[in-house]
């Protein structure tokens, strides 16, 4: 028997309909999401992150404690409104944890704009991969493995270089991050188009990840080679 092409049709029609759907709530949340962080930013300026530079590698453990506490909420009420509560809270918590790098990029003469670079440079990035991952349609979800393994990697290097404190180690890490998360930009995107993802609270918060992390390491190198100290 062979299957009928116009309910393959419609099915297919449907799928392509949810998943743009699902991508579009996803964008429109991950704009949302940038007005606690950017909130959470000025007061994180203001701050004081003394007690971080007591205790490095406590703050460290203690920070992640807190951001994957707030990964799990989310996974557990991403169907619900309070998915999208935390979702918010956490996006704040990470403007407030962009303090110390803010605070020495304005420690810079050009360090306003260095900031507006990495933005820049951030945004050219992830809207040039999005769209190559939405118009191509092209499965990336190999590279989920190995991603997955960087990160790791790139965490353990961050926590070894607590200690270290070696100046090209920290500029590696930076490097290599941008390759990562320019590289799950792909990926999560990817996995939205093809269906492997179809909640928009977990999407925008996969998506969030990787544009934070790409501009806190960008911003890193960019201070590393073209800050101008007074």
């Amino acid at each position: 028997m062979q299957p009928n092409v116009q309910t393959v049709g419609q099915t297919t029609g449907e799928f392509a309909l949810r998943q743009n759907r699902v991508l579009r709530n996803a964008y429109l949340l991950l704009a949302l999401s940038l007005l606690p962080t950017a909130t959470g930013a000025l007061v994180g300026v203001q701050l004081n992150f003394a007690f971080m530079a007591g205790s490095p590698v406590i703050s460290f453990l203690l920070f992640l404690a807190i951001a994957w506490g707030f990964m799990w909420g989310i996974g557990k009420t991403k169907n619900s409104g309070m998915g999208v509560v935390l979702l918010l809270g956490f996006t704040f918590l990470m403007g407030v944890m962009l303090g110390p790098i803010l605070q020495v990029s304005l420690g810079f003469r050009n360090g306003g704009a260095l900031i507006a670079t990495a933005a820049a440079g951030t945004s050219i990035i992830f809207l040039t991969l999005a769209g190559i991952a939405t118009v191509t349609k092209k499965d990336f979800s190999f590279m989920g493995k190995f991603l997955f393994i960087g990160v790791i990697l790139l965490l353990v290097a961050m926590l070894a270089n607590i200690f270290l404190q070696i100046p090209a180690l920290s500029l590696t890490i930076s490097a290599v991050a941008v390759l990562i998360f320019s590289a799950y930009i792909l990926y999560d995107v990817s996995r939205i188009v093809t269906g492997g993802e179809d909640n928009y609270i977990v999407a925008t918060l996969s998506i969030y990840l990787d544009i934070y992390n790409l501009f806190v390491h960008l911003l890193n190198l960019l201070l590393a080679f073209t800050g101008e100290r007074d």
